[in-house]
């Protein structure tokens, strides 16, 4: 019998009614319509559905709708701010790190955690933590490459707000 779910999702309050054995995958897709999130093998193996809850990447396909609520949640559909796209976004698209895209939310949700951890991974940084996305389209190469610039961006936005509040005539 569903059930009325109120979810914290990309910053907002969602209602949904929903099956408690649905995935937060299926709410998400089928009763929000938020489908950038991607079903690939729906047993947690392939990363593609991952999405963050409270903080930490998940595989959206394992995890209960109600073990999601009283969670933040957010998808790819929230990393845009403004309408401009978050730096590890623009450099998956800028260093080709995209191919036929069904990958792509999940691996870049999963360099957007890693990149909340530091903003100066390492190449091993990188691998492991998009390790649980499957690709078979870059080669993996192409998206280390963006989300080492990804990185840099970030570390060049952090410094310059950093001078900015030093010297608030700037």
């Amino acid at each position: 019998m569903k059930q009325r779910y109120i979810l914290n999702i990309n910053g907002r309050v969602r209602e949904t009614d929903a099956e408690p054995l649905q995935s937060l995958l299926d709410v998400l897709r089928e009763n929000l319509r938020l489908t950038g999130t991607k079903k690939g093998c729906n047993e947690g193996e392939c990363g593609s559905c991952t999405v963050m809850l409270d903080g930490k990447p998940v595989v959206s396909c394992m995890v209960l709708i109600g073990d999601a609520r009283d969670k933040a949640i957010l998808t790819i559909e929230g990393l845009s701010h403004e309408g401009k796209p978050h730096p590890i976004q623009l450099q998956m698209v800028n260093h080709g790190g995209v191919q036929c895209g069904y990958c792509t939310p999940g691996i870049i949700m999963s360099a957007y955690a890693l990149l909340n951890e530091t903003l100066s991974p390492t190449d091993d940084d990188i691998k492991f933590a998009i390790s649980g996305n499957i690709c078979r389209c870059t080669g993996y190469n192409k998206i280390v490459e963006a989300v080492r610039a990804a990185a840099a961006d970030l570390r060049d936005r952090s410094r310059a707000a950093k001078r900015s509040n030093l010297n608030p005539g700037l």
